[in-house]
């Protein structure tokens, strides 16, 4: 049994956490640095426990800080939450030899998955498609030519020790290997402190397609359906809908029955999610698997009415999984097509430059860079950060939800009125556009120029 649980996290997954306790009568225990203080899901919880000073080495990162704090408040079980350690075998491995119970999968499961290569290896000995590649990582650019002499150009170097799109490096043709490599292997011992990179065949203009996955520890494996994340930009998800418009019902027959027998193969327990690239033929390619909770889950949990973090809490604490496969549908009617955006951005580059002062952006400043009503931004505020906005730890603001009933036709005031509250949520030089048949979504953005500027900026601000 669970009786109260530390959440290893902050902001917005905090909060959510705390609100499945609550449904189970379950203590809370935040634990804040000393940026984050007076933050709102610091008051949330029951108990909170200072980690240590703002940067997230030394209090969020801390695998000790936080093990420290579960004994000091009486916690019996810790929840990740996402990003920070929530895919750290060593930490899941840390938590269940204090004596307590890790909310997520097994520290081995998260081990193999981190490991891009091994993943890839271990998917396809379970009957997963996999993208043509290495089968580990290259030690030189010499291998990844003897590669394209085989799957052919263009090829894609990736680290082998994280994924989310992090130091991806394409290359056209063996004149531009060797320069890729040495970027690519840099990229990667900058973001995960492992310069090991492998190379996969790249796909020209792929759908990613997802699948949530949950297991239990009794040998239970279900799919929760697919979300679509084709629409990114620098490889990171602005849009997630459910269901994924115009999926060939073999393709997501296909994509879901392999992401369980992935899951299974592993033996994973707890919430996950497992990613697919789709080619313009209906075949798919295993990614990555994310072995935590997804920033994107409340996608899943609009169109199938369940609650994913309540049951995470309830396989934690080693009961069965309360779904059956049969039981898991898609619901039909208003709320079948759902997008959720996470904007990262705040607004033009002079308008964020006004805003900052001393580091925070204030809820009145927000108000105004966002086309959002003031009760909503006042609301936005509450749920996803702290009162003034510490853009120095965060670049996600604003995450919206919008349903429709349908996504055809175009004219139908449901769907109008999802798209635009979807407008409201990236920002009002976005414009959605769709082909006839309601196959497709452009969305333009910013110009790259005032992208950069507005980078640099936020760079800026977080390392004064």
């Amino acid at each position: 049994m669970i009786r109260r649980l530390l959440v290893a996290n902050r902001g917005e997954i905090a909060l959510r956490v705390f609100r499945a306790c609550r449904t189970l009568g379950l203590g809370t225990v935040a634990v804040f640095s000393e940026a984050d203080k007076d933050a709102p899901h610091v008051r949330d919880a029951d108990r909170a426990v200072l980690l240590g000073p703002a940067p997230a080495r030394e209090s969020y990162l801390d695998i000790e800080r936080l093990l420290d704090a579960a004994r000091q408040s009486g916690a019996d079980a810790i929840h990740p939450g996402y990003g920070f350690l929530s895919e750290n075998w060593r930490f899941a491995e840390a938590v269940t030899r204090a004596g307590l119970t890790f909310v997520g999968p097994p520290a081995e499961a998260v081990r193999a998955m981190g490991d891009k290569t091994q993943a890839r290896r271990l998917m396809a000995a379970a009957g997963v498609p996999t993208v043509p590649g290495s089968p580990g990582p290259i030690a030189e650019p010499a291998e990844a030519e003897a590669l394209a002499s085989a799957i052919g150009f263009p090829l894609v170097l990736k680290a082998a020790g994280g994924g989310g799109g992090s130091g991806m490096a394409r290359v056209d043709k063996a004149a531009d290997l060797a320069a890729a490599f040495a970027a690519a292997t840099r990229r990667a011992q900058s973001a995960f402190g492992n310069p090991a990179v492998y190379v996969e065949r790249y796909l020209e203009r792929p759908r990613h397609v997802e699948v949530q996955v949950f297991a239990d520890a009794h040998g239970t494996v279900v799919h929760l359906h697919e979300r679509e994340c084709s629409i990114q930009r620098r490889h990171q998800k602005l849009i997630e809908e459910s269901p994924a418009p115009n999926l060939p019902p073999a393709t997501k027959r296909g994509l879901t029955e392999a992401a369980v027998a992935g899951a299974r193969a592993i033996g994973y327990v707890n919430a996950g999610t497992m990613e697919f690239l789709v080619d313009a033929a209906g075949g798919f390619h295993f990614l990555e698997m994310n072995t935590r909770i997804q920033v994107e889950h409340p996608v899943t949990e609009e169109v199938t009415g369940l609650d994913l973090v309540v049951e995470q809490l309830r396989v934690a604490a080693g009961e069965r999984l309360s779904w059956r496969q049969e039981d898991i549908a898609q619901r039909v009617g208003r709320k079948q097509s759902t997008i959720s955006n996470t904007l990262r951005l705040l607004s033009a580059p002079q308008e964020l430059q006004d805003a900052v002062v001393d580091g925070h952006i204030s809820e009145g400043h927000l108000r105004a860079l966002l086309p959002l009503g003031a009760e909503q931004a006042r609301l936005a505020l509450r749920q996803v950060m702290n009162d003034r906005l510490n853009v120095r730890q965060t670049e996600a603001l604003v995450r919206r939800l919008a349903s429709a009933p349908r996504r055809r036709p175009l004219r139908d005031p449901e769907v109008e009125r999802a798209q635009d509250e979807l407008r409201a949520a990236l920002g009002t030089k976005v414009q959605i556009k769709r082909g006839r048949r309601g196959g497709r979504i452009t969305i333009e953005f910013y110009s790259a120029e005032e992208f950069e500027r507005l980078y640099e900026l936020l760079q800026r601000a977080k390392s004064d």
